[in-house]
């Protein structure tokens, strides 16, 4: 894989990030797990592939859909419920029709993003929660509901509220202990600010201007850091080989084969199931018509997500093909946006390495659209 290898040496040349793991498979079988660049540029410690990434919003579709999955799979919520049946404080205002598939989707007629960390900072940490959820309550409508695909952070904000009042646990607390740990997974974790942080090698993120100080082993987002660290459009990290193996056993589900009792094959197929005329599915992406991060030749029939510190994943159902590129593009500062020209080709290069002349006169498939999709 010389031409992929090659591709990763000049993104560093170019500064498109200062480091990189970067992890592939076909049927089950990893053809390529390397590591490039430095986690720091200060102290210039190489990259490794046991490093942890500040995940970002892949937290999206690798925590808070999961949990919604599993909660619809225990028959604890329906996709169809409202929000208003399952948190009455949203029962008399106009956000009360929106369906839980509507928040999964993007298409709820939410805003995509509110800095709500500004209102927050001045509070004690241990009242910044009750204080977003005020303001998640008085959040208008910016659509009408169900009428367009709007990339949204609030939306998950509300799923992480909801999830916790449905099962009674924290967010991080039940993925772990009704996903990852059956799974397995010990490098899928949040880091809670209040507590002591999980011992590992972090890659650095952003020299932050309103925190005074270089991200390293806390969520970079600022509305997740402001209520401790913890939330559903942000806060996951991991490494490159345990999200490998949440996406593996997915994609087996998907293919029909139980995992471990956690995905139901029908449930995995409905989360990957495509949203009429969107680039969307239930909490996960799909390809668009036209420049998608995924490049040219991942099928339609495709699901990923891109995250704002420099995170994606793509996993072509049809071929079982996963392709995970963890990066620190925002390490030291969020205004380089070299990967978005850059995550197109390396995914041509990967599929045709992977496929030959199966892509061969292949058409462009999709559009990156999304708010955090730098």
């Amino acid at each position: 894989m010389t031409r992929i290898e090659r591709l990763m040496q000049q993104a560093l040349e170019d500064k498109v990030f200062p480091g990189a793991v970067l992890l592939v498979s076909q049927n089950d079988r990893c053809v390529f797990h390397a590591a490039f660049g430095f986690r720091d540029l200060l102290t210039k410690p190489p990259m490794t592939t046991d490093t942890i990434f500040d995940l970002a919003s892949l937290t999206k579709p690798l925590a808070t859909a999961l949990a919604v999955m599993v909660l619809v799979q225990q028959k604890k919520v329906g996709l169809d419920q409202n929000l208003g049946d399952v948190l009455p404080v949203f029962k008399k205002d106009p956000k009360a029709s929106i369906k839980i598939k509507h928040l999964l989707y993007h298409n709820s007629g939410l805003a995509g993003y509110k800095a709500f960390y500004k209102k927050m900072a001045h509070l004690p940490l241990e009242k910044r929660k009750a204080a977003l959820r005020k303001m998640l309550v008085k959040e208008p409508l910016v659509h009408p509901i169900g009428s367009r695909v709007v990339y949204s952070d609030i939306g998950f904000m509300i799923l992480e509220w909801l999830v916790e009042e449905i099962c009674g646990k924290r967010l991080d607390h039940f993925v772990s202990e009704m996903i990852y740990n059956p799974l397995g997974l010990c490098n899928l974790f949040f880091i809670d600010l209040k507590a002591a942080r999980e011992p590992g090698v972090f890659a650095a993120t952003e020299q932050c201007p309103w925190r005074r100080q270089l991200q390293c082993g806390q969520v970079h987002d600022e509305n997740a850091y402001a209520v401790g660290g913890i939330q559903g459009h942000a806060g996951l990290f991991g490494t490159a080989l345990d999200v490998h193996s949440l996406l593996s056993h997915l994609l087996s589900a998907y293919h029909g084969q139980p995992s471990a009792q956690v995905f139901q094959p029908d449930m995995v197929r409905l989360f990957f199931r495509r949203l009429a005329d969107s680039d969307k599915a239930l909490g996960f992406d799909a390809p668009s018509l036209n420049g998608s991060s995924s490049g040219q030749f991942f099928s339609s029939r495709s699901v990923g997500h891109l995250g704002f510190t420099g995170t994606s994943f793509w996993m072509d159902l049809d071929r079982c093909i996963i392709v995970i590129l963890l990066t620190n593009r925002v390490h030291p500062t969020r205004d380089n946006e070299a990967i978005k020209a850059f995550r197109p080709q390396l995914h041509d290069a990967i599929m045709r390495f992977l496929l030959g002349s199966e892509v061969q006169g292949s058409e462009v498939q999709g559009s990156e659209v999304t708010k955090d999709q730098v």
